[in-house]
């Protein structure tokens, strides 16, 4: 895998086959090229591949089945990448301050269940996995 693009699924296999790292390169690549500035590109971009990550999962969370729920919904792919980070970071955020640790994932989950386009667009959500 040469590229990365928001804007397009990443081939599954290709995607698998890079380590984390590279993943992050290329997503940082991505805003490059195209002129994003990005205040602090590598943890945006530690973001995209998380979420990337939870999609090509598919079934086994229910990250992907939200992901097209919002392209449903019309936003892009772009913007459902940033929908879906806008919760993990108030999760990751929650845990690192110790609250609803205990829950695992599964407060996680509940949110991303309940993320809808109309929600992440009024800013329900932290803006803070766009920047």
């Amino acid at each position: 895998m040469q590229k990365y693009d928001p804007m397009l699924d990443p081939d599954p296999e290709q995607w698998e086959l890079l380590d984390e790292a590279e993943r992050v390169d290329l997503v940082i690549g991505y805003h490059q090229e195209t002129g994003i500035e990005i205040p602090n590109s590598d943890s945006h971009a530690v973001l995209h591949v998380a979420v990337e990550n939870q999609i090509a999962l598919g079934a086994e969370t229910p990250v992907e089945a939200a992901f097209r729920r919002l392209l449903d919904e019309d936003l892009d792919r772009h913007d459902a990448i940033h929908a879906i980070a806008s919760v993990l970071i108030n999760y990751m955020f929650e845990l690192m301050h110790g609250e609803d640790g205990a829950q695992g994932n599964e407060a996680y989950y509940a949110e991303i269940e309940k993320l809808t386009a109309a929600k992440w667009s009024r800013g329900e959500y932290s803006e803070e996995a766009d920047g």
